[in-house]
C-alpha cells in the first residue's frame, strides 16, 4: 500500500508574530509543495523486526528506527487516528532519546525538531507498524514559506489516509490529486497543528491552517474566514538566503511584549487593524484600471506599515533591509513574510507593470489538494 499527499507552502501578506497574541492575520498558499509518500510494510511474523524509515530527499538523508526500539522506548502503540491529543512531555522525553544515535550533520542540527514531529504523528496515528516514507519538496526550509506546515500537513494527510481515517472525496478519476473532504482537512489541520508545536513550541496555528485549507485567510485566535481575491494580486518573492530560527524569534517577541506590555499592545492592536482592513479590500471588486491602482494602493500603504510594525517587534534583519531600499529605488512596496529575521521578503507588483520579474506569483484562487 503506497499514499501520497501534498500540501502547499504559504505567504503572509500581513499579522505575522501578532496572531500568536491574538491579532488577525491574512495568509494565502502558493503553489510551491511538500509532498509525502508513505508505503507501509508487512510485519515480521515474530513482531520485532521491521523498521520506521524517513527518506528527505531533497536533504539526502534518511533515518531509521527499528520497530523494537519503538517499542521499547514508547510502549506498545495501537495507532490512534482519531482528534490527537498534544505531545505529553514524557512521551516528547522519549523521543529525544530516540534521536541518539542519528546522524544529523552540524550544519542541519535544526532537522531534529522535524523528525521528533515525524515520530510523534506516525507513532501516534500508525502505532509502530513499519513503513517507508519519502519526503520530497520545493520549499526552501526555514525561508518563511511555511516549509515546516507544508511537512506536517502532508505527512498527517498520508498517515491518516494509510490508517483508514480519511479518504479522497472530489475529483475526477482524470485527476492524479484528489481533494479531502471539509471533515477530512479538519482532523488533518488538528493533527498537523499539533506536530507544528513540536517544531515552533508555540505556533498561532495560521501555517498550518492556511497549508491544510488553501486559497487565502483571515486568521485570529484560531478562527478561520476564507477571502476571495476579486482581482489578481500580483507578488514578488525574494528570498535573502539567510537562515534563521523560528521558535526562536517567536520567543523574542513574546519576551519584549513580557518587558513592554503597554507598548507592545498597542503595536498588536495595530497589526489587527491593519490585517482585518487589508482582509476587506482584498475582498473589493475593482472594475476599472483607476480602481484597480487604488486599490493596490492602500494595499501597500497598508503593507508598508505592518513592516513598520515588525521593525518594532525585533524581527527584521539588514537582509531584510536591502532588499525594501532595494525595491523603493523602484516606487515599490515590501514586507517581510513569515518570522523575520532572513526568510523571504514580499513586493507588491502593481498592475499594470513593465516591471519583468523572475518568481513573480499571482494568488487568490489557489485550490490545495491532497
Amino acid at each position: 500500500m503506497e499514499v501520497r499527499a501534498r500540501a502547499p507552502g504559504k505567504i503572509i501578506l500581513a499579522g505575522e508574530h501578532a496572531v500568536v497574541h491574538g491579532s488577525a492575520a491574512v495568509a494565502a498558499a502558493i503553489d510551491l509543495y511538500t509532498t509525502s509518500s508513505l508505503r507501509l510494510l508487512p510485519e515480521e511474523e515474530d513482531g520485532g523486526a521491521g523498521a520506521v524509515e524517513l527518506d528527505l530527499r531533497d536533504s539526502a538523508l534518511v533515518f531509521s528506527w527499528p520497530c523494537s526500539r519503538l517499542r521499547g522506548a514508547l510502549g506498545e502503540l495501537s495507532g490512534k487516528a482519531g482528534a490527537p491529543a498534544p505531545c505529553s512531555p514524557d512521551k516528547l522525553a522519549a523521543i529525544a532519546k530516540l534521536m541518539e544515535g542519528q546522524e544529523i550533520p552540524e550544519a542541519k542540527i535544526w532537522l531534529s525538531a522535524g523528525l521528533s514531529a515525524f515520530l510523534y504523528l506516525y507513532t501516534s496515528i500508525l502505532g509502530c507498524r513499519p513503513g517507508k516514507t519519502v519526503v520530497i519538496s520545493d520549499l526552501p526550509i526555514g525561508a518563511g514559506l511555511g516549509s515546516s506546515a507544508a511537512f506536517c500537513v502532508s505527512m498527517s494527510g498520508a498517515l491518516l489516509t494509510a490508517s483508514g481515517a480519511v479518504g479522497t472525496g472530489r475529483g475526477s478519476g482524470a485527476e492524479e490529486w484528489q481533494l479531502f473532504g471539509k471533515d477530512d482537512l479538519e482532523l488533518v489541520n488538528q493533527w498537523a497543528f499539533q506536530g507544528e508545536k513540536i517544531i515552533h513550541g508555540k505556533p498561532s496555528g495560521i501555517d498550518n491552517s492556511v497549508s491544510t485549507f488553501g486559497s487565502m485567510i483571515k486568521f485570529k485566535k484560531g478562527e478561520l474566514t476564507n477571502l476571495r481575491s476579486r482581482n489578481p494580486v500580483k507578488m514578488l518573492i525574494t528570498d535573502t538566503r539567510v537562515g534563521r530560527n523560528t521558535k526562536a524569534l517567536v520567543a523574542g517577541v513574546s519576551e519584549r511584549a513580557s518587558r513592554h506590555p503597554d507598548a507592545t499592545a498597542s503595536v498588536f492592536n495595530a497589526v489587527n487593524s491593519i490585517s482585518e482592513e487589508l482582509s476587506s479590500i482584498v475582498e473589493l471588486a475593482a472594475e476599472d484600471e483607476i480602481a484597480i491602482t487604488s486599490k493596490e494602493d492602500k494595499l501597500a500603504e497598508l503593507m508598508e506599515m505592518n513592516q513598520g510594525l515588525l521593525q518594532c517587534m525585533g524581527v527584521s534583519h539588514s537582509s531584510i533591509e536591502t532588499v525594501l531600499r532595494t525595491s523603493l529605488k523602484y516606487s515599490l512596496v515590501s514586507k517581510l513574510t513569515g518570522a523575520g529575521g532572513g526568510g523571504c521578503v514580499l513586493t507588491l507588483i502593481p498592475t499594470p507593470s513593465l516591471i519583468i520579474s523572475i518568481g513573480q506569483h499571482s494568488f487568490g484562487e489557489s485550490c490545495h489538494r491532497a
